[in-house]
């Protein structure tokens, strides 16, 4: 059992060296300009690197990898005046390592052999996308995004502070955080589809994360670039698709029952949603339909904190109301608590009704004054973010889509 299992890692190890090494005899030249390593010399780097930590350890293969180190710089400066490149000399060490590591973990040395054979297969792409399809504006919101992502939003404090104890800075952080992706996701949408696909496709995914967000977002750039303002207010009208698969998801996760007193409003809403944004799709803008976009970054670090701020500001205001007026009223509560997020408040409508503090069929409108007190917060967005012209065309839409939902219920009820 020991044998075969050495016999399995060391093939591991040899089949690391053969792929980065097919890849690199690929690119190896010819003649003068011939590279020190190919298809063999990348294989016995492998298996090199596998017999000796197998053998001596780390402080062998520190040895192995010193001499390796003199042998390929003597190499470098051979061939320095022809390619001062070392992409094949990085290449060849992390070959060594991957060898040494196949001794205790094949499968995560083989994962990362594939990930950097891709990664030197695909020079030329990624070359081209670097110097010639990234922006610095896009570079420079990239790094923004990471660093909120990866270093601000762990460093938050997950705790509610202020008045009413409604101000959480980790859910701000998340809220802005949430902004930028989306803003982000619509850019990378429009710079795969074109402007009159990719916004729309775009919009309906980050509707998920929040249609709110993604209206603000569509509005900003909508403010930018006013040739295409059909097709983002399109965009802006058909996140409600998100908003409401979700209340769907989120009904029938806490009681699958509450959808048969709500799929009326849901379905007309869903109808609704889709004529206005169809329509305002496949209506004529000044602008051509697949003109790129202009804006030179992936978002606006402005527009998200502005947002999240005015977010935060209704969530204090709704937290305010429920103090004030406690449990006496659980459509009061839905009404203010739906100016920030119609998703917790249906949840927390849906958990009523399955305590049995709510009858199941009088969840219908508190759920809807949840979701049309949060139509008039996206009203109030789009023409925050995008001024009169987008507004003009959102807010009817987001209008329709409400008034499409309570007649859905009345329908409901009357059938």
């Amino acid at each position: 059992m020991i044998e075969t299992l050495g016999f399995a890692n060391a093939a591991a190890a040899l089949g690391v060296g053969l792929l980065v090494g097919l890849e690199r005899e690929r690119r190896k030249g010819e003649g003068d300009r011939r590279d020190f390593a190919g298809l063999r010399t990348f294989a016995v780097t492998a298996l090199l690197g596998y017999v000796t930590f197998r053998v001596g350890g780390p402080l062998l293969l520190g040895f192995i990898a010193l001499s390796l180190g003199a042998v390929v710089t003597a190499a470098y400066w051979r061939n320095l005046d022809k390619d001062p490149g070392i992409t094949s000399e990085v290449a060849l060490f992390a070959v060594l390592a991957l060898g040494a590591l196949c001794v205790s973990a094949p499968a995560l040395a083989i994962a990362i052999g594939v990930v950097m054979a891709g990664l030197l297969a695909s020079r030329q792409t990624l070359h081209h996308f670097a110097r010639s399809q990234l922006t610095a504006d896009e570079l420079r919101d990239g790094l923004i995004l990471l660093i909120a992502v990866l270093v601000v939003l762990p460093l938050a404090p997950d705790r509610y502070l202020g008045p009413y104890n409604a101000i959480n800075l980790r859910t701000i952080c998340t809220l802005t955080v949430m902004l930028m992706a989306v803003g982000a996701l619509g850019h990378v949408a429009v710079r795969t589809l074109g402007t009159r696909y990719g916004y729309p496709l775009g919009a309906i995914a980050s509707g998920f994360a929040s249609a709110t967000v993604t209206i603000a977002s569509m509005g900003n750039i909508a403010a930018k670039q006013p040739t295409h303002l059909k097709v983002l207010s399109a965009a802006a009208v058909l996140s409600n698709l998100a908003t409401l698969a979700q209340m769907a998801l989120i009904l029938s996760a806490v009681e699958p029952a509450l959808l048969r007193w709500m799929w009326g409003p849901l379905l007309c809403g869903t109808l609704m949603t889709l004529l206005c944004g169809g329509m305002l799709m496949l209506s004529r803008s000044r602008g051509r339909a697949d003109e790129p976009i202009k804006a030179g970054g992936a978002f606006s670090l402005k527009l998200a904190l502005t947002v999240t701020l005015m977010m935060t500001g209704i969530t204090v205001l709704s937290s305010a109301m429920l103090d004030l007026f406690g449990q006496t009223g659980v459509v009061v509560t839905a009404v203010f608590s739906g100016l920030a997020d119609a998703h917790a408040s249906t949840a927390s409508i849906a958990s009523l009704a399955k305590a049995g503090l709510l009858p199941f069929d009088g969840i219908a409108v508190p759920v809807l004054m949840a979701l049309s007190s949060n139509s008039l917060s996206k009203c109030a967005v789009a023409w925050f973010s995008g001024g009169r012209g987008f507004a003009a065309y959102v807010i009817p839409a987001q209008v329709l889509v409400t008034l499409a939902m309570w007649a859905g219920l009345a329908a409901q009820r009357f059938a």
